[in-house]
């Protein structure tokens, strides 16, 4: 059953007709005429009455679908566990811990007292309790049910307590718009104090001694821009500005140092950062850099101690890409001066491998350098001075170091996924007063034929005796494990449950490579179930080298293609992201069962402009080479469709945000691979939002994208893959793919985002629909949401439901 057919009982039902009204937009010499930019204006009657429209008309087109939407809610709803219990994590008195309770929209924060200094054993947990019963001593901490009622949207900022867990401050919005009313609460008497802050972003940081706040405020574009110290008890119009900054590709930040010693604000661009820092004892004073910004370069920090008889060693923990892009740490011992130190300062303990990267910042290559940078992405690293655990990998990344009173763990990315290190206190201690490599030993999931994801987690506690860390897969739920470095013992400690029949063993997953048209081998993760996929049964499950080429030829109508396939191949949901260095790892859904049970393979095309494979894939992916981005996700579409994987006439393609803007490409590039396109919240009017310096988050996006309006080469590059500007009319479609397909497009927007602006999807919407284009498109608006969508659990399946039903429609699938 196609989309037509599920629409076939609603007759001469056509979309909104938007009035098209000429405005010109000049720059780099070329004059643009765009005729829907007057939907710009929100408050408008005309816009309020296109959204009403618009609205009505995709309710009535996908009335065919509720029984599918119904059937689809209550397989997720069957499947989830809905009343739960998260592992208590202990963070200084207390145990905390989150409930969801059957019926009840958002979790509940609770905690219970410690039973002593020596008990790091959680609380033992009751078939009872997991059913809802409460834990001796449990105290209701913040209960998003009741601080959300009466608001249709409502997200919390953060939670942050005091060092005695007694006074807690939060942030909510309810709006939807990232802007947020932070308030500090009296956890003993439940009572907030009278002074609420008004247009925060996110949340604030609350000192040790529970006395100060400090928080961030946001620009007209969006852009929090500066630090404010507040405090407590007193009106917030006394409240001070402690940090300023000027330059607007930077983003402010603030919190707590890790051993709540230092109020840290970080300051970063997406290429450059810097971090200062107040001691908490000293509250009005001023901030100092750690390390003095350098353009161009990015570092973090953390504090910590080697504890010694003779006197502990206070140490920093330094990530930086001074001179290598993809990262190297360094530990300075803090006793040879005070701050600021400098960057490359220290003994480094690991770095990352430069392999396809572009030189530091201010760095040229020599000779055995250009040669590094034009090996390969995916060549083996072999650095002499790194651990062992890091040799011998593809696209070593060094993410980030953690160290605790008894163990020391490493973040970092190879081989195309996360990957974690841990050793104990004592061995990282020998080794960095020896001046060695660190003898790190990698926690490996025990689990064969996964794709997994694996990192730190619910570990406050500077004092704990074992790290935790979690795993999950495509196909495997979460599990939360404990692990002690010393005696090698690893500790099981919750696994999420999927209700009713669910057997992980009942699918499959793989990554796999293709060789894209410029040669480069991208990595692609596929999910099935076993059985209903015939291409993929008895095929090499887990991190594969399997190889497989895109076709060179891509020009071929959709009759043509699809005389090429008799409907044995798989349907395909085939999703991606390809920006921000953000890379798409593998996750388990339990929506996505409701797709894999139906035959459908979920295809992830780990794209350039990710990070997948370190920097230079990220690199290879932006600015001048965002091209790639789209080519990549083109080709392992084309690959998958013609190694007779996947069906083209039953592939579906989603992407959101950033991803939105993939989608958009690709659909004007090659519409002949997709029978439909789900495109979330996309960034499609890319050009017009990054030419103009008055919108949200406009010059912060140069580094990602380009600068459009001061260089004429980078404007030329966008305006050639700018999907709102790049829409061709059927004719043309047929005259340049042979073929007057599009796809059918699902468009999802918020009216309340401030990341991409509701007026992107909209005006794109409107030109899509437009009778010379002739493409079936239907947009879902939301009008009380932001950039992440509804609120609420159940309001989340439903909206999942709604998409899904639609996805599987287009693929033909009824049931």
């Amino acid at each position: 059953m196609t989309v037509d057919n599920v629409w076939s009982d609603i007759t001469g039902l056509m979309p909104p007709k938007a009035v098209k009204e000429p405005k010109l937009r000049n720059a780099q010499g070329e004059t643009f005429n765009d005729p829907y930019e007057w939907m710009r204006d929100k408050d408008s009657e005309r816009v309020q009455k296109f959204v009403a429209e618009e609205n009505d008309y995709c309710e009535r087109r996908m009335a065919g679908l509720k029984t599918l939407r119904g059937t689809l809610f209550e397989e997720i709803k069957t499947r989830v566990q809905e009343t739960d219990m998260s592992v208590p994590t202990r963070m200084n008195g207390y145990w905390y811990f989150t409930r969801t309770e059957e019926g009840k929209q958002y979790g509940i924060q609770c905690r219970v007292p410690i039973r002593g200094e020596d008990d790091w054993d959680p609380p033992s947990i009751s078939a009872s309790v997991m059913r809802g019963d409460a834990l001796g001593g449990e105290e209701i901490v913040f209960d998003c049910n009741a601080e959300s009622e009466g608001h249709d949207f409502f997200s919390v900022g953060g939670l942050d307590l005091s060092h005695d867990g007694r006074y807690l401050a939060y942030s909510v919005d309810t709006a939807g718009d990232e802007r947020y009313d932070l308030r500090v609460r009296d956890l003993q008497t439940g009572e907030d104090f009278p002074e609420v802050i008004t247009e925060v972003s996110g949340g604030g940081c609350i000192t040790p001694d529970g006395k100060w706040l400090f928080y961030t405020r946001v620009d007209d574009a969006w852009r929090p821009y500066c630090v404010w110290r507040h405090r407590v008890g007193t009106p917030a119009d006394q409240d001070v500005q402690v940090y300023n900054e000027p330059d607007e590709r930077f983003w402010v930040g603030v919190g707590t140092s890790f051993d709540e010693e230092q109020i840290i604000i970080e300051s970063s661009s997406k290429t450059t950062s810097e971090v200062l820092m107040l001691p908490v004892t000293d509250p009005e004073g001023e901030f100092q850099p750690f390390i003095e910004r350098m353009p161009g370069v990015e570092y973090d920090v953390s504090f910590a101690r080697f504890e010694d008889d003779g006197g502990d060693i206070p140490v920093a923990l330094v990530i930086h890409n001074v001179r290598n892009p993809n990262f190297e740490i360094d530990v300075i011992d803090m006793r040879a001066h005070k701050p600021p130190y400098t960057l490359g300062e220290g003994m480094r303990v690991a770095q990352g491998s430069p392999a396809g990267c572009e030189p530091p910042q201010g760095r040229k290559f020599t000779p055995a350098t250009r040669a590094i940078r034009y090996e390969s992405v995916s060549s083996l690293s072999e650095i002499s001075d790194n651990p062992e655990i890091l040799q011998g990998v593809q696209g070593l990344r060094i993410e980030g170091i953690a160290m605790y009173r008894n163990f020391v763990a490493l973040s970092y990315r190879a081989n195309s996924l996360p990957q974690l290190a841990v050793m104990p206190k004592y061995a990282a201690k020998e080794d960095f007063l020896a001046g060695r490599p660190w003898g790190f030993g990698g926690i490996v999931p025990r689990v064969p034929g996964k794709l997994y994801s694996i990192g730190m987690s619910g570990n406050p506690s500077y004092d704990a005796p074992r790290i935790r860390y979690t795993t999950v897969s495509y196909t495997q739920p979460g599990e939360l494990h404990e692990y002690d470095p010393v005696t090698d013992t690893d500790v099981l400690l919750k696994r999420s449950h999927v209700l009713g029949d669910f057997d992980p063993s009942d699918y499959a997953e793989k990554r796999m490579w293709v060789r894209v048209r410029d040669g480069e081998h991208v990595p692609v993760s596929l999910v099935w179930r076993r059985g209903l996929v015939p291409a993929l049964e008895g095929t090499k499950e887990g991190l594969t080298d399997e190889l497989i080429e895109a076709p060179r030829e891509l020009i071929l109508s959709w009759e043509d293609m699809s005389a090429r396939y008799d409907r044995r191949e798989a349907p395909m949901f085939i999703t991606g992201y390809g920006a921000y260095e953000i890379s798409s790892d593998p996750s388990f859904s339990v929506p996505r069962l409701s797709l894999l049970d139906r035959g459908v393979l979920y295809a992830v095309p780990h794209v350039r402009g990710g990070g997948e494979m370190g920097r230079a894939w990220y690199e290879q992916g932006r600015k001048l080479n965002k091209m790639n981005t789209f080519i990549d996700f083109i080709d392992v579409t084309a690959a998958l469709q013609r190694n007779g994987i996947a069906d083209p006439k039953r592939t579906v393609a989603n992407g959101g945000s950033a991803g939105g803007l993939l989608m958009g490409a690709v659909a004007n590039m090659a519409p002949q691979l997709y029978a439909g396109i789900e495109a979330d919240v996309p960034f499609v009017d890319a050009l017009t939002s990054i030419l103009d310096t008055s919108l949200p988050l406009t010059v912060t996006e140069w580094d990602e994208w380009g600068d459009p309006l001061h260089n004429a080469e980078v404007y030329r590059y966008m305006k050639q893959y700018s999907p709102y500007e790049n829409v061709k009319s059927a004719d043309e479609r047929e005259q340049e793919f042979g073929t007057r397909q599009f796809p059918a497009m699902f468009i999802t927007t918020s009216m309340n985002d401030t990341r991409v602006l509701y007026v992107e999807p909209l005006k794109w919407l409107a030109r899509l629909q437009e009778p010379e284009v002739e493409v079936d498109a239907v947009a879902k608006i939301e009008v009380e949401a932001g950039h992440g969508g509804v609120t609420g659990r159940y309001k989340r399946w439903q909206e999942i439901a709604y998409e899904n039903a639609w996805c599987l429609a287009a693929m033909g699938i009824e049931e």
